[in-house]
């Protein structure tokens, strides 16, 4: 058997982009899933960052707004028929079912605590599904990339030892190139995996306390329409 070391043949190129374009089509395939998923995954966190950090900012405006003291019918006129920030659509949803349920003669009809209540779960729902979107993906490469890199590898680990087989060799320049696949494939899958479930985490929790801020508001607007139902 050879045992010639190291060296003596051609030189090995060990870079990733190197051992990308030697390795078999199958690993390949596996690299490029996981690194698409990876970009994929950065993209969906950018944004996410960036749009909660808005809505943040926005509720906060609103929250100023409608705690100022202006009134809220000139408050709604205010935001027009399409507001901007999800804040924003939960108050017109449930101002504006408050001003269905007056009559013509200005009474209230039955039940309008319900609706009021109602619309501004509905509201919340779409914005929380807003919030949400693209969190299942990050989770899901969190879950399935060191499974995907694991089968690159197991896959690079049979074409190494094929190699030696088929080559009767224990030359490092035989074994050394397919067991570099397996790891890079290995290495990938937990680059895609780590960050993916980080953010997950971090985004789901910044998601939920800024949904949470929704529906304490819808509380605290439904308690003082409640008033005016009561007067």
């Amino acid at each position: 058997m050879d045992t010639t070391p190291l060296g003596s043949g051609q030189e090995l190129d060990l870079s990733m982009f190197g051992l990308f374009l030697k390795a078999d089509i199958v690993v390949q395939l596996v690299m490029v899933i996981l690194i698409l998923a990876s970009f994929w995954a950065w993209a969906i966190i950018v944004q996410k960052i960036i749009n909660f950090r808005r809505a943040r900012a926005e509720a906060a405006a609103f929250d100023a707004a409608f705690w100022s003291g202006e009134p809220l019918d000139e408050l709604f006129e205010r935001l027009g028929p399409e507001p901007v920030s999800p804040a924003e659509r939960v108050f017109a949803a449930g101002m504006a079912e408050w001003r269905r349920s007056h009559r013509e003669d200005g009474r209230l009809i039955p039940g309008a605590q319900a609706r009021i209540d109602r619309s501004m779960d509905v509201a919340i729902a779409r914005e929380a599904e807003v919030h949400n979107t693209g969190l299942t993906f990050l989770a899901s490469v969190g879950s399935a990339s060191p499974f995907i890199g694991l089968f690159g590898t197991v896959w690079g680990i049979m074409r190494a030892f094929t190699d030696i087989a088929q080559q009767q060799s224990t030359n490092l320049a035989v074994v050394a190139p397919g067991i570099a696949e397996a790891l890079l494939a290995t290495g990938l899958g937990l680059l895609a995996a780590i960050p993916a479930v980080i953010f997950y985490n971090k985004l789901s929790n910044d998601s939920d306390r800024i949904v949470a801020g929704y529906e304490a508001f819808a509380d605290e607007f439904g308690t003082i329409l409640s008033r005016q139902l009561g007067d």
